[in-house]
């Protein structure tokens, strides 16, 4: 097919472009800008892109579908020249369903944190034992150094997002995934420039979970109370998991150890110890998001060794405690954590990492949660632990309405009243030049954002390079 993307260089829309073109779909696309690593990308999969948007690009080339990614509007020159001129289109959702999913096992990791993670490390663990999946997830598994996969066998694992899904369909993403297994990390309200409240947010699970067909399986993390009422919506298996043994689960995760080299734990089902694993991620929540793994794998009829091997082999995702440099003995650290239990458990995770160092927490509280005032006193308590916490004011904060926005300056206080040194800063350029002052070797610095955040990270270690 020729197949046209609106909105080609998100990272989702990006990767499913990738996956088209794998397929043997000639593709091009359009966006309002096309940067690195995207432009890059697009480019060496051979897909031509065409900015900005204007309808005459849609007169370039032949087009037998036009997929409309979540950032379009209705009113948007090639949305409005797609629906004029009759143009068969689809969200990239149902393009995802209909192309590929038919025939194939759908395994959808869902939740409020840890997705991508999880994702890539399923993908991985049936990779490493032969199974050849296909994967399409929203972030850059090291192991595949792409966000998708077009693999032979019958699983193709997706990172199922609640996010709504086209200006002409609201509901979330996965509820086109046709999900036969599952896991479900939990879930804290999020969203909440598209969803009312908790109520509104947990009713996109509840279809999730009521998806899954008699003869499917899901695990789901007990770790939040609200995941029995959950669970409860779905017809199949369900196995519980949790990392804490005090908590009640079909899965636990036994004398766990966190250390520099990542994890080691061992799994046991029913309180009957199946195996002692090794996971190079570091933290808990990893650990976590591995036993969900676990629980998911040997449903589908993996053993426990293959599912070690598979631990093991997994080298990380992009963005998730992804060390980008280290300079005269100072660590720089890029995660996209934003939501609070996010920040507190990746802060956990990179102090327990690096036994005797100095971290400096350094966040951006970017995301459309993170604006809003919704969890303002959560974080107060998000960064324990840390030498310093600097929260920078984001530059997109002008588009949330005063009254609705979190008040980062009361962010500070509030985490100073907590217990951790904490200030206030208006930019990413005035974070790296006090850090570039203040720093000294042995230190990391651990930053926060689910966007670019300035170029802090990049910008802070040439400046490391340059102090005398």
């Amino acid at each position: 097919m020729r197949i046209y993307l609106l909105g080609i260089a998100g990272t989702g829309m990006g990767s499913f472009a990738g996956l088209l073109r794998k397929a043997g779909h000639e593709v091009c696309g359009s966006d309002e800008n096309v940067y690195p690593p995207m432009s890059d990308k697009l480019r060496d999969w051979g897909i031509r892109t065409f900015t900005p948007y204007s309808a005459a690009n849609l007169e370039q080339t032949p087009i037998d579908l036009a997929v409309v990614g979540n950032v379009i509007r209705a009113e948007n020159v090639e949305a409005k020249a797609v629906r004029r001129r009759g143009i068969p289109h689809m969200s990239f959702p149902e393009a995802l369903e209909e192309l590929f999913l038919q025939k194939r096992h759908s395994v959808v990791i869902a939740g409020t944190h840890g997705k991508t993670t999880t994702t890539s490390l399923c993908a991985q663990v049936l990779s490493h034992a032969g199974r050849d999946p296909s994967l399409l997830v929203g972030g850059v598994p090291l192991n595949f150094n792409e966000g998708f996969r077009l693999g032979g066998g019958e699983h193709f694992v997706i990172e199922g997002d609640e996010y709504d899904t086209a200006y002409f369909d609201k509901g979330p993403k996965f509820l086109h995934y046709r999900p036969r297994t599952a896991i479900f990390t939990g879930a804290e309200f999020d969203h909440a420039d598209i969803y009312r409240d908790l109520a509104h947010y947990e009713s996109s699970f509840e279809k999730f979970f009521a998806l899954l067909p008699q003869d499917g399986y899901a695990a789901a993390c007990s770790g939040f109370a609200n995941w029995k009422r959950l669970a409860s919506f779905a017809k199949c298996k369900v196995e519980s998991y949790c990392a804490h043994e005090e908590i009640e689960a079909d899965w636990h995760a036994r004398w766990v150890n966190l250390g520099p080299a990542g994890a080691s734990f061992e799994v046991a089902y029913k309180g009957k110890a199946e195996i002692r694993v090794t996971l190079p991620a570091a933290g808990r929540h990893n650990v976590e998001n591995a036993l969900g793994v676990y629980a998911a794998c040997r449903a589908l009829g993996l053993r426990p060794d293959d599912i070690a091997a598979g631990f093991q082999s997994f080298r990380g995702v992009k963005r998730r405690q992804e060390l980008k440099g280290e300079v005269n003995g100072v660590s720089v650290i890029d995660d996209f954590a934003h939501h609070p239990t996010a920040v507190r458990e990746t802060l956990a995770a990179i102090i327990a990492q690096n036994p005797g160092r100095r971290v400096i927490a350094v966040f951006e509280p970017r995301s459309n949660t993170a604006m809003r005032k919704i969890h303002q006193d959560e974080y107060a308590h998000a960064f324990k632990g840390a030498a310093e916490a600097i929260i920078s004011q984001p530059s997109a904060i002008a588009k949330v309405p005063e009254a609705e926005r979190v008040d980062a300056k009361k962010m500070v206080q509030d985490i100073v009243a907590a217990g951790t040194p904490a200030r206030w800063m208006e930019s990413a350029d005035a974070v790296v030049a006090a850090l570039a002052a203040e720093t000294r070797p042995g230190d990391v610095v651990l930053g926060m954002s689910n966007g670019a955040f300035g170029g802090m990270h990049e910008k802070l270690l040439k400046a490391l390079a340059a102090r005398k």
